[in-house]
């Protein structure tokens, strides 16, 4: 499991974004709640995620409605199978509207460049 913490910041929202080998949904199941088992993660608003399998691509919004696609399409770009990424943001009291968007892009391009893959 590889984590990135406090990527991005925007008010008062923090973001992470984590990720591993994964093939489906029982194991990103696992995963967010390996994850969780940090008390800092257990803590967050949400846990957006998406892997691509085989079969089709997989994803949960967690409330962040949108996001999970977000992801979807940067994995699919990528060609990155097998593998979930998990963004996570904990709610700083303000709506971000659209920019909470560009902050999953972000944080997923962050965590695709930290494997050495763009």
């Amino acid at each position: 499991m590889r984590i990135l913490e406090n990527v991005i910041s925007d008010r008062g929202s923090k973001y992470a974004v984590s990720g591993g080998p994964c093939t489906c949904e029982d194991e990103a199941k696992a995963f967010i709640k390996e994850l969780c088992r940090k008390k800092k993660f257990a803590k967050a608003t949400h846990h957006s995620w998406a892997l691509l399998t085989a079969d089709a691509p997989l994803k949960n919004d967690d409330g962040e409605a949108g996001a999970g696609m977000v992801i979807v399409r940067m994995l699919e770009r990528e060609g990155l199978r097998d593998h979930i990424i998990v963004v996570t943001r904990w709610y700083g009291g303000k709506h971000l509207g659209g920019d909470r968007f560009r902050h999953v892009q972000d944080a997923v391009r962050l965590y695709l460049d930290d494997l050495g893959r763009s």
